[in-house]
């Protein structure tokens, strides 16, 4: 049974939409309705602040760290449709870069691995996935997927570097990795996007919710053979897809139908355990059994609190 083991009194003045710990699990990073972003020490079981980001001009909706390879590196994206991404130098967080080129709310911002270089997804409720990549000499590469998602896109993942059943490159011996991650949409779609030659093309279009998709998190290779991602949705369900490589069609399974809309769904490390929150203000972890069942392992109830969303509009 899994526990409350800390909690960080983060001080903020309004609704948190979102914690994320860094890559060593050292560092918090949270976000509100507050237009603030705080970072925290957490490597000693307790909380120091760190410092106190300002920037975005409403509410912050989600983070994301890059590989420490970077640095200490952090994207935040909001309601004024703006994605700022943050770095520490010489002990000091500063704004790195910001990009301002969406027509509204800038709703979910997820790093590539580190194996593609520095590269941002960005889904926003404009329709529109920005792709920011850093060129290596300060400078930075826009390009955007227009018409990604009828109504608003709320969330980005990306696939590993590594794939199941990936090709090797007969000449270097490398694995070839073609550049892939998934979309949720207000259109009820779950999307699949791929790299060719410069350009990003759906790849995948995989139906079977009925409401608007809120998130979606493709599950770190663990050397399976298939590929495995979640998505969550405002119809209550849950959905797992797989996908064996060979085939390239994608299996469905529904995990579960909850009491309540699912807000976000998230792999652990290892990807065999998913964490599932939603407007029941609950938190399940679910572990897929022998026979290929889905089954709930432990439920954490978050207490009287509202476990709470932004809105995919703006």
């Amino acid at each position: 049974m899994v526990s409350v083991i800390n909690s960080v009194d983060t001080a903020h003045e309004d609704m948190i939409h979102d914690a994320q710990l860094d890559y060593y699990g050292t560092k918090l990073a949270t976000c509100s309705s507050d237009r603030s972003i705080k970072l925290f020490d957490v490597s000693s079981g307790q909380q120091t602040l760190i410092t106190h980001l300002w920037g975005h001009e409403g509410p912050v909706w989600q983070l994301a760290w890059a590989h420490p390879m970077f640095g200490n590196m952090l994207a935040s994206c909001g309601y004024d449709r703006k994605v700022i991404i943050w770095k520490e130098t010489n002990g000091t967080w500063a704004k790195l870069y910001e990009y301002a080129q969406h027509d509204s709310s800038v709703n979910s911002v997820s790093f590539a691995p580190h194996e593609y270089g520095l590269m941002l997804a960005c889904g926003s409720s404009d329709g529109s996935i920005s792709i920011i990549s850093s060129t290596g000499d300060g400078s930075w590469d826009p390009k955007k997927i227009t018409n990604a998602h009828t109504m608003g896109c709320n969330a980005v993942s990306w696939a590993p570097a590594t794939a199941p059943n990936a090709l090797f490159d007969q000449q270097s011996g490398q694995q070839q990795m073609a550049k892939r991650f998934v979309s949720g949409g207000c259109d009820f779609l779950v999307k699949i996007w791929v790299e060719d030659n410069g350009q990003w093309i759906e790849e995948q279009k995989l139906e079977g919710h009925s409401d608007w998709v809120r998130d979606v998190a493709w599950a770190p290779s663990i050397g399976l053979a298939k590929s495995i991602l979640a998505s969550c949705s405002q119809d209550c369900r849950v959905i797992i897809w797989s996908n064996d490589g060979v085939s390239g069609e994608w299996d469905r399974k529904t995990l579960n139908k909850f009491d309540d809309v699912v807000w976000h769904v998230s792999w652990s490390t290892t990807g065999n355990i998913l964490a599932v929150s939603g407007g029941d203000n609950k938190v399940t972890l679910w572990k897929e059994s022998l026979e290929g069942q889905w089954v709930c392992i432990s439920e954490v109830n978050k207490g009287q609190g509202q476990i709470g969303d932004r809105p995919a509009s703006g």
